[in-house]
């Protein structure tokens, strides 16, 4: 994106169009953008242009119009994604000194969608089911923006990056610079629309190229093979792909191929177990290809009943692969279920962030010395994954035997996990072809067919086992729904990573899981066992037996942490005997830290007992201690201490959080609600009941945390987040009494 600033005359006020789908981050870009500009900038929303509730288009001119009289830069925020939406903006430029800019936030429909129905307290109450419909209708029907239209300036942004790269952009221009004029950043100009996805497997027309079907199983993309086209293909149920996921059979780089031909969209929320695998045996050891199609197909056909709603991808770096294509044409005579396995083209390390396909499991055509090198994807794999993997590989297995599958646990610290959401790496060893390499089988295709079988029932075992492994303790436990781990992992944040997603919204603090295991005792005789021997039901998901809550494996992460801080030394602000200290992921104030105790069994207040009581005063103590030395650094500040009665995270935790709660984080009412009612317990208060009662009172009342919005200091009710964000940065009142009597405080205003 071009970013060099023309300051040769005076800047010129800049009026900027967002267009983009809701959940595309409208909203965020303009937030982001006028905390870092040194412009004077005004957000002009629809949804709230009236008196903080939806008013209309004309209401939205209108304060635009005397935005640009005061000599304000403004932002429209509306969906705009049709060229009649636009133009009466356009026509706000009627003087030379402003430029009218568009910012296209073309982002996939599957993060649109998924935004959308996961948000709470959207200011348009834009959330939920309904929200997916609404998406999908208005992707159908968009009108990308051209300069013939009237802009000065078009920017297209088509992945998050983009969109980073374009906050930076319009961040930095200064009072005096303008932006250079053109189009940046469309990778396809004759791009229409971004077919969406429907939510609950509701079908959907797709705009097909009805010549290129054939049999039934037709490519349902016109597109070259690598751009970037808007034009968005999901079809499969459940799925998890980008916005130029295709499933004829004739895929695109980078895109998802139904083998089965469906062409209609669905939901993709991110929310499927799903497999990656590359063709075992046919690259490098030479394996034939057709023989080792009909193997794929029959093994994929049997697996297939064996996973629930999981599913397996064949991957492949090229759409002219040949196995591929035999794959495809056999499974889709066979009639394999197109919701189970499809096909996919791309780098199977990169799948999530250059392909928008979310696998939480990925298997490795390895050697049997389980080494990094050889080329192809065993040495891409082990590249990616750091030395993490090896390390993990190590700990389980030194070997391999032709035939055999080993499932590894990725830590959380390795790139792959951190990057594409990949939880597990399945290695598996086919037979061998080639007279260059050990074992060659000498075309003894009965044997090596049988090894290659052999090979395919231990890799989808292995991967099923984690399926049943989760499936069976969610009905063991009486949950109606509860997250497997590949569901949520990717969603939550790790401490340790760099993306930004906000599918983890609702939760205290967003840790990823660090635990390992390999799945359970298999039914064809193979062994998945965890790598330190411990009984997996009592690691993976945990059940406290007081509160018949249930931690999900991506909950485990501060478990780990607490219980093996020498991992995460680099990474952690403070290690003590028992207690350490670390920064919240996402903080929801300007200093914002967790204090975690380090004694096994106390994973939330409902554990504390009176024996515990020693162990949360020094929590006290710590949490003070950093309060102290935040205060030395900046005097205004004040601090509270304490805890939320019912956590998202496993191990006991006391949150030390600064009460100006200035954080793009802070987003909605649960996480307002979750620090500023009775569901944060300070910490004076529970060591007060533990030392008189043995126990806490536990306030995890939902209705909590779904209260209307008010001022932490004066009480006031406010409508909405940015509303309550707007008050509360100028609010004067006093805290409340209670607070200050009890020492809840810590602050030099409240000594």
């Amino acid at each position: 994106m071009d970013t060099d600033f023309d300051e040769t005359k005076d800047g010129k006020l800049v009026l900027v169009i967002l267009v983009g789908a809701p959940g595309s981050g409208k909203s965020t870009f303009c937030e982001d953008v006028m905390r870092s500009s040194s412009r004077p900038w005004i957000r002009i929303c629809q949804d709230t242009i009236g008196n903080g509730k939806a008013g209309n288009k004309a209401q939205c001119l209108s304060s635009a119009a005397r935005a640009l009289k005061d000599g304000k830069n403004v932002f429209i925020d509306r969906c705009n994604l049709d060229r009649e939406q636009r133009s009466d903006f356009i026509k706000l430029s009627g003087e030379p000194q402003i430029d009218i800019h568009a910012v296209v936030l073309d982002l996939p429909a599957k993060l649109c969608i998924s935004r959308s129905v996961k948000r709470s307290e959207h200011e348009g109450n834009l959330q939920g089911g309904k929200a997916a419909a609404v998406v999908n209708r208005m992707l159908q029907n968009k009108e990308l923006p051209k300069l013939s239209e009237g802009f000065n300036r078009i920017t297209f942004c088509q992945s998050e990056s983009d969109v980073k790269n374009a906050i930076d952009t319009y961040g930095k221009l200064g009072l005096r610079a303008n932006l250079p004029h053109g189009c940046f950043g469309q990778k396809n100009p004759d791009s229409k629309i971004q077919v969406s996805i429907m939510k609950f497997l509701k079908k959907v027309e797709v705009p097909v190229d009805t010549a290129s079907r054939k049999n039934g199983i037709g490519d349902s993309s016109s597109q070259t093979p690598g751009k970037n086209d808007s034009r968005c293909k999901d079809t499969e149920k459940n799925s998890s792909t980008q916005d130029n996921s295709n499933f004829g059979p004739n895929e695109v780089e980078g895109q998802a191929d139904n083998s089965a031909g469906s062409y209609h969209n669905r939901v993709s929320l991110d929310d499927t177990p799903t497999l990656a695998f590359p063709s075992i045996s046919t690259s490098d050891f030479q394996f034939n290809h057709d023989k080792a199609a009909d193997i794929i197909v029959e093994k994929v056909s049997e697996y297939s009943n064996k996973i629930g709603n999981a599913r397996l991808v064949l991957v492949d770096l090229t759409h002219k692969s040949k196995i591929m294509s035999l794959v495809k044409a056999k499974a889709a005579e066979k009639n394999v279920d197109t919701q189970k396995f499809f096909t996919h083209v791309g780098d199977i390390t990169r799948l999530h962030s250059t392909g928008g396909l979310r696998c939480s499991v990925i298997a490795n055509a390895a050697n049997w010395r389980l080494k990094p090198g050889g080329g192809g994807v065993n040495a891409a794999i082990f590249d990616a994954a750091g030395p993490e993997l090896e390390s993990a590989t190590k700990e389980n297995v030194k070997t391999l035997s032709p035939g055999n599958a080993v499932v590894v646990p990725l830590p959380s610290s390795s790139p792959l996990f951190t990057r594409e959401g990949v939880s597990h790496v399945i290695h598996v060893l086919g037979p061998n072809m080639n007279p260059h390499r050990p074992n060659c089988l000498n075309n003894d295709y009965e044997k090596g067919c049988r090894i290659l079988k052999e090979a395919y029932a231990s890799l989808f075992e292995g991967f099923a086992s984690i399926v049943r492994n989760q499936t069976q303790q969610n009905e063991n436990l009486g949950k109606k729904y509860l997250e497997l781990p590949y569901q949520s992992e990717f969603r939550s944040k790790n401490h340790f990573t760099n993306t930004d997603q906000k599918s983890k919204r609702n939760a205290d603090h967003g840790l990823e899981k660090n635990k390992k295991y390999k799945g359970t005792q298999d039914g064809v005789g193979l062994t998945f066992t965890d790598c330190r021997g411990e009984n997996i039901d009592s690691e993976i998901k945990r059940a406290d037996p007081r509160t018949g809550k249930a931690w999900g494996s991506w909950a485990q992460a501060l478990h780990q942490i607490a219980m093996h801080p020498e991992k995460h030394k680099d990474d952690l602000l403070e290690i003590l005997e028992d207690a350490v200290v670390l920064n919240d992921m996402y903080p929801k104030a300007q200093k914002h830290v967790l204090v975690l105790a380090r004694t096994r069994g106390l994973d939330s207040l409902s554990d504390v007992q009176n024996e515990h009581l020693s162990i949360l005063k020094r929590m006290h103590a710590v949490g003070l201690k950093w309060a102290e030395k935040f205060l030395s650094e900046s005097a205004s500040l004040v601090f509270r201490l304490g805890y939320h009665s019912a956590p998202s995270m496993r191990q006991l935790h006391l949150h030390v959080i600064s009460q100006d709660f200035e954080s793009k984080h802070l987003k909605n009412k649960k996480h307002w609600n979750s620090f500023n009612t009775a569901f944060f317990r300070d910490s004076v208060d529970v060591i007060d009941e533990v030392s008189n009662h043995g126990k806490v009172t536990l306030k995890d009342d939902d209705k909590l945390t779904s209260m209307e919005l008010r001022c932490h200091r004066c009480k006031s009710a406010h409508p909405n987040i940015p509303r309550l964000k707007s008050h509360i940065s100028s609010c004067q009142a006093p805290f409340p009494a209670y607070l200050l009597e009890n020492g809840c405080l810590v602050g030099t205003c409240t000594r």
